[in-house]
């Protein structure tokens, strides 16, 4: 594991760094798995406490009452189109933005930068921001309530302006000589070469779509009610979990198991995205890309 030519010191610090990384990931990580295992167990059971390693009762019980529910069933159907739509047009939306900004030679380019700026440190407030969506757009009850206001973030335009920014001047200069317009050069040579931001970004935005449940509560109707909503009306509310799960043969499921199962059902799908994001991250796709 560790090279044996290092000093006691050293490989005793390379141990005991490696200790301490495993306990930090313990500590991290068995809420979540805590939280697993206890979907699983028997709800009655669970209340009891005192479940660590495993399930002491296994169960699928609070399972079976989610995905019998034709409401969560919806809200899951409705949260996916969310995330990938608003995921897709915003990362498109807010790289046009910041290629077009990364061109010194766009005419009002300090304008349009001020304008985007200015929108991270004063807003109206969230009256004026209700009666711009609801009002004057029309979108309250609409599915472009979730995508239209959320298409452009100046945060995610400044990270993807000064990765354009970085880029070899050579490979748009070489798509002008060979007749390539500003639009070809973006589609066909910019974005192929940009997956490391174009990834990131992608991931912060379906983050983002995946755990709104404010503005669901706002602009949305019943058809448009998202997992994290039905997750926070769960929690606010238990009045109706017993009567739902008795009449669906389920009368041990309690409110808090619902909750648990609920909370894994909206984790896992965001969380495996990761790996596939991830490797994009460390992966060196300019190297080559322009010759000396």
């Amino acid at each position: 594991m560790f090279a044996h030519n290092r000093s006691i010191g050293e490989r005793s610090f390379d141990w005991l760094n490696a200790l301490l990384m495993i306990v930090l990931c313990v500590i991290t990580l068995y809420p979540f798995y805590n939280i697993v295992i206890t979907s699983f167990n028997d709800p009655t059971d669970a209340a009891r406490g005192g479940i660590t390693l495993w399930p002491r009762q296994f169960s699928i019980d609070n399972y079976k009452m989610v995905f019998q529910d034709e409401g969560i069933i919806r809200a899951f159907i409705v949260t996916i189109a969310r995330t990938v739509i608003g995921t897709a047009t915003a990362v498109l939306f807010t790289a046009a933005f910041a290629f077009g900004v990364s061109k010194n030679e766009l005419m009002g380019r300090k304008a349009f930068l001020l304008m985007a700026i200015f929108t991270m440190y004063f807003s109206g407030g969230i009256i004026p921001y209700y009666l711009l969506i609801a009002k004057y757009l029309h979108l309250k009850g609409s599915f472009l309530a979730y995508i239209i206001p959320n298409l452009f973030s100046v945060f995610n335009a400044i990270i993807m302006l000064t990765f354009f920014k970085g880029l070899p001047k050579e490979i748009e200069e070489s798509a002008k000589i060979d007749g390539a317009n500003e639009l070809r050069i973006f589609w066909q040579l910019v974005l192929p070469v940009s997956k490391p931001v174009l990834a990131t970004v992608a991931l912060y935005n379906a983050v983002f779509h995946w755990n709104s449940w404010y503005d669901a509560m706002l602009f949305g109707s019943e058809k448009l009610v998202t997992l994290q909503q039905i997750l926070m009306q769960i929690i606010s509310s238990n009045s109706n979990v017993s009567l739902a799960a008795s009449n669906l043969g389920l009368g041990s499921v309690t409110a808090a198991s619902l909750k648990l199962a609920t909370m894994v059902i909206t984790t896992v799908p965001i969380v495996l995205t990761y790996p596939f994001v991830q490797k994009y991250f460390v992966q060196g796709v300019m190297i080559g890309s322009v010759k000396g």
